[in-house]
């Protein structure tokens, strides 16, 4: 597995994040060498959602009122339906993620987690995709979606679910250590 030693990441979530599509990332990114950072809206612990039930707690590293995006070289943003929903509606947790992306640094979304992209305009003329639940919500926002596991369009970085976590992971560390992509435009 390629080293990124000193790079430094976020994933952003709450409660009823699906569980495997952040502890999967945590534990692989940290595996590479990254420093890794659960930032969430409040601090303490957030739960898990385990396909069809409540999972396990993880706790909070930072809330999101203690970070900045110079603070990190990539986002990485959890799925299932509950986590991206109640983030959407956090004005601070949608406008970090835009001055994120607008950073050019490597931001990425699996499953449900690209409402979070619609909700701050970053996903107009990207190539993307999504748990294909939410294939028209990412269309009619301008997303060019693809059913594949793992899509890059300038270091935004897109999954599908789950089953894609491996590709999307990879696809993390290759972005991280590639640095920041000065031809993406700003949203």
């Amino acid at each position: 597995m390629p080293k990124i030693t000193q790079a430094k990441i976020a994933i952003l979530a709450t409660d009823g994040y699906e569980q495997l599509e952040l502890t999967q990332p945590l534990e692989k990114l940290k595996a590479a060498g990254a420093t890794v950072h659960v930032v969430s809206l409040e601090a303490g612990q957030i739960k898990g959602w385990d396909k069809d039930h409540w999972g396990d707690n993880v706790a909070v590293d930072k809330t999101l009122s203690e970070v900045s995006v110079s603070d990190y070289d990539a986002l990485v943003l959890p799925g299932g339906q509950i986590n991206p929903d109640t983030l959407r509606t956090d004005d601070k947790a949608v406008a970090f993620i835009r001055d994120f992306y607008n950073s050019k640094k490597t931001l990425a979304a699996i499953c449900h987690a690209p409402w979070l992209l619609i909700e701050a305009g970053v996903i107009r003329d990207r190539d993307v995709t999504s748990f294909k639940s939410i294939k028209t919500d990412v269309t009619n926002a301008g997303g060019r979606w693809h059913d594949q596991e793992v899509v890059t369009d300038q270091a935004l970085i897109t999954s599908r679910n789950p089953d894609d976590l491996p590709a999307f992971i990879a696809k993390i560390i290759e972005e991280v250590e590639e640095g920041r992509h000065e031809q993406r435009q700003a949203a």
